[in-house]
């Protein structure tokens, strides 16, 4: 939350946190999402505000002698009004880059500003996902892409569910625009993750109609 010596409603605090959520989420989207950008997290303790950059190539972000991350420090210290140790930038780095849509929503917006053609960026987008074990994906390219009248290309491979609390625990979603010469182009990206006892690439939580069949106990 940005620093401010006012006394908020709650109704204010919500709002003024997520203006502050969206501003960094286009900073770091700007400057870091050739860097494999993949989210934000924010965290405000007593002592100071701690924001939580992931990336998939975290020496990058960080910096040589933490040089970037020290001028974004100092970029969101000047807009926000911080003091000097009330801010603290970290990056973490994402487990599975191919399971990540943030990170994959980044890399198609910018493959479609490089200039290559949307079906093919689309197509290896989705080829790269189903390759690092996801359970199935989508990708929704829409806007002006070849004629002047606007469209929608889906592309999509695999098993995917889209309805029901499983969807919000399974499906991890990115949306992300592109502005190209023709007009703005929408991206969003869905992956169905994998099921993962241990919860580190996917969900520990088993799917409601999968069914183990446990052999007889002879005791």
């Amino acid at each position: 939350m940005p620093a401010t010596g006012v006394q908020q409603t709650k109704k204010r605090k919500f709002v003024a946190d997520g203006v502050f959520y969206a501003e960094l989420n286009e900073l770091f989207s700007k400057e870091l999402g050739q860097l494999g950008y993949a989210g934000v997290e924010v965290r405000v303790t007593p002592v100071r505000t701690e924001i939580i950059i992931r990336a998939t190539n975290t020496q990058e972000v960080v910096g040589k002698d933490f040089k970037r991350i020290q001028e974004l420090t100092s970029i969101i210290q000047k807009r926000f009004g911080y003091e000097k140790d009330q801010l603290a930038l970290f990056a973490e780095a994402v487990d599975k880059r191919g399971l990540c849509a943030d990170a994959q929503a980044e890399s198609l917006k910018h493959k479609l500003i490089e200039g290559l053609a949307v079906r093919r960026a689309a197509y290896s987008v989705v080829r790269f996902i189903m390759e690092a074990g996801a359970k199935g994906c989508e990708v929704i390219v829409s806007g002006k892409l070849r004629a002047q009248r606007a469209k929608g290309m889906k592309f999509k491979e695999g098993y995917m569910i889209k309805t029901g609390e499983v969807s919000n625990v399974y499906v991890q979603k990115a949306v992300r625009h592109v502005l190209m010469r023709q007009g703005v182009l929408g991206i969003k990206v869905m992956i169905m993750l994998p099921h993962d006892p241990a919860g580190k690439i996917g969900p520990a939580q088993q799917l409601a109609d999968i069914i183990e069949i446990k052999g007889e106990d002879k005791n």
